[in-house]
């Protein structure tokens, strides 16, 4: 399998500027998801990559084959690409077989070919039935077949699950990922989805306003992500202002370790940081398991509401003044995954595992704790 590298990649229609200057490298054998919201440009550098469309400026290369540079493009059919739209896009006419078989006309080993693929997706002894015959998962699992069959340089997938109800989106994500590996394909999966990004890729680039603004692991990328916007785009978040002296910041939740490098920690001075809300323990202020003594001390709460999940509870906590109780302005989101409920107006302690993430004030505008808006 093949290596893929964008770079200075940029696109636009008439008088709108789509991609501006992207850089980008796929390693052999890899997943890499381009996450991003509607309008970002993923859709647009995805058909680039395929050959749909050519660049306006900039190089595609895939393997040792420079494919658009601007001035000299390979047409899709030259570039040994295996690609699943939206929703599979099979021929309803022909059967699963003969629809994996679509690009295998001319060799011998057909048969062989198909019936391999088909075991490898989970899909043997269906290869006479027609698609409408299938289910949703089944249909994109052909596709996912079709497109190995001519053992593809490199695998497109175009938002692949997003016509699938959420429980089956899931379940399949975790098949694809399985059979990806095991076919050693590089693959690029372009979703908006940042739960199907972090969990089916092995590198997440996020596309915004036409540029990445960063391409990591997905544990790096949630957990150290380069803005505070980034951070909310990821999933709920609690972004604090913070004052940094270089080795921890000190905040409404008491003094928290800085996260360091791949996302550079500031300089002493004001900043914000990022707490996610399974970072924050919760422990009851009166009860039978009381907060232990910790260093440093945990911050006194309020329970506003709690928003249950099924498997863990989502609570938005007031935090009170150290003396005299006062409530503060400041409201945290926490996922709690006792099975305990608490009730609002529970009164409780907060404190902060592992390491936050910080950035410099000018990174974004000041927002509130928890990004929640306004709240009574």
């Amino acid at each position: 399998m093949s290596h893929l590298e964008l770079s200075g990649v940029h696109k636009g229609y008439t008088d709108q500027s789509v991609l501006r200057g992207v850089d980008l490298a796929v390693s052999p054998e890899s997943v890499t998801a381009i996450l991003g919201p509607s309008g970002s440009g993923k859709t647009t550098l995805l058909r680039l990559v395929a050959g749909f469309d050519r660049i306006d400026q900039g190089r595609i290369r895939i393997g040792d084959t420079v494919v658009d540079d601007g001035h000299r493009c390979e047409p899709p059919e030259r570039r040994r690409l295996g690609y699943v739209p939206q929703e599979g896009a099979l021929f309803p006419h022909l059967t699963v077989a003969a629809n994996v078989a679509f690009g295998l006309a001319h060799r011998r080993s057909q048969r062989a070919r198909v019936a391999e693929l088909l075991e490898m997706v989970g899909l043997a002894g269906l290869d006479r039935r027609y698609p409408d015959q299938l289910s949703g998962g089944q249909q994109q699992r052909v596709a996912l077949a079709r497109a190995l069959a001519v053992e593809p340089t490199l695998v497109l997938l175009d938002e692949p699950f997003s016509a699938l109800d959420a429980s089956l989106r899931a379940s399949l994500r975790a098949e694809v990922r399985d059979i990806l590996r095991r076919a050693g394909a590089t693959t690029v999966l372009v979703t908006h989805d940042q739960d199907e990004a972090l969990s089916l890729a092995d590198q997440v680039a996020v596309l915004r306003d036409g540029h990445i603004v960063q391409h990591a692991s997905p544990h790096d990328l949630y957990a150290r992500p380069v803005d505070p916007e980034l951070a909310r785009f990821l999933g709920d978040a609690n972004i604090l202002d913070a004052a940094l002296d270089g080795v921890r910041a000190s905040t409404v939740l008491g003094s928290l370790a800085l996260a360091g490098p791949p996302t550079p920690v500031p300089g002493p001075g004001r900043a914000q940081v990022l707490v996610r809300p399974e970072q924050v323990e919760v422990a009851l202020t009166e009860s039978r398991t009381p907060m232990p003594a910790t260093e440093p001390a945990p911050a006194a709460g309020v329970v506003v509401d709690a928003d249950f999940h099924g498997h863990y509870t989502m609570l938005r906590v007031r935090l009170v003044a150290p003396t005299g109780g006062t409530a503060l302005a400041d409201l945290v989101l926490v996922r709690h995954e006792d099975l305990v409920p608490l009730a609002p107006g529970t009164a409780v302690w907060l404190s902060v595992r592992g390491e936050v993430a910080a950035w410099a004030p000018a990174a974004s505008p000041s927002a509130p704790v928890g990004d929640l808006g306004d709240q009574p």
